[in-house]
């Protein structure tokens, strides 16, 4: 079990919280092994709209494997400058380390700053104080126009709705793709990454349409893409003629149910030789008939090829 904290200062932003915390929540009711917390320094903690909430105290210990995360506030100059926040600066001092993982939406970022745990890191926050971020965290490498960024255990985000982007990537690491995809579905969230990133992660990516059959079928390859998948099978499924099935799922997500396939079979592939999988054992398991097949397909859609990636495989 994973514990998830999410720690407020008074005058939390609302959606800074709210969001990610729901994208958590319903990860919960997916089957995600996660167990969550809300904890900040003031016990009666009043939000961006005035909302009074009740939350726990900080712990006093956090387990290895925890995630933290720590969400922006109204006023940065005023808000934390207070006692309360000094009082999370410090803790956060204290507790997070290289195994409890680190998360920042917003100016929450500043108060990571502060801690000193961004020294040495690529980090970002909202646009209008990336500037002031680089005052407060002088040794770190602050980015701009980055959606959220991730060095080592931490990540940072741009801020606002960038804070559900992030949850939905911590998510997919932490519970597997699925899980995120299924979360997406149920936020209607187009998912972005991180701004340097190669591409968008294939297992959230073509959802941004709001067709339920092409939905189900997308469901269907990505709970299982090394089946075969035949297109007859498939559109009894989701109740659709194969000619219409071909059509529709063009038409909302812009590649071939082929395509889409493939794209998942190659990030299966990637997932298992990371995890030192033999190159023909991953494959295999990846529902292709050889390594050859593999490369073929990767091919066309990585710059590497296995056997390039770092020299290793």
């Amino acid at each position: 079990m994973k514990d998830i904290y999410f720690l407020l200062t008074p005058r939390y932003l609302a959606l800074d919280f709210v969001g990610p915390a729901e994208a958590f929540r319903m990860a919960l009711d997916e089957g995600a092994p996660f167990r969550l917390h809300i904890a900040g320094p003031a016990t009666e903690c009043v939000s961006s709209l005035g909302l009074v909430s009740r939350i726990a105290p900080l712990p006093d210990a956090v387990a290895d494997g925890s995630l933290v995360i720590v969400v922006g506030t109204v006023a940065e100059d005023l808000d934390y400058a207070t006692p309360e926040a000094q009082q999370l600066v410090a803790w956060l001092r204290q507790h997070i380390r290289p195994q409890v993982a680190l998360a920042t939406v917003c100016s929450g970022a500043l108060l990571a700053g502060m801690a000193g745990l961004l020294d040495g890191r690529a980090c970002t926050t909202h646009h209008s104080i990336v500037a002031k971020l680089a005052a407060t965290a002088p040794r770190a490498r602050v980015l701009d126009n980055r959606v959220f960024v991730e060095d080592g255990h931490i990540a940072t985000s741009a801020g606002i709705t960038t804070g559900m982007d992030l949850a939905l990537a911590l998510i997919e690491r932490h519970a597997g793709p699925d899980v995120a995809a299924r979360v997406a579905r149920r936020m209607v969230l187009y998912s972005r990454r991180a701004g340097d990133d190669a591409q968008l992660s294939p297992w959230l990516a073509y959802r941004n349409h709001l067709h339920p059959a092409v939905h189900r079928a997308q469901d269907a390859i990505a709970r299982d893409p090394a089946q075969p998948w035949p297109l007859a099978a498939l559109a009894e499924r989701v109740h659709l003629s194969p000619r219409h099935l071909t059509r529709l799922f063009r038409q909302q997500t812009g590649v071939s149910i082929v395509e889409y396939q493939q794209r998942l079979r190659v990030a299966l592939v990637r997932q298992l030789l990371q995890q030192g999988v033999a190159v023909e054992r991953a494959a295999e398991g990846g529902g292709f008939a050889s390594a050859r097949d593999m490369r073929r397909v990767w091919a066309k859609f990585e710059p590497q090829l296995p056997g390039q990636v770092g020299g290793r495989l």
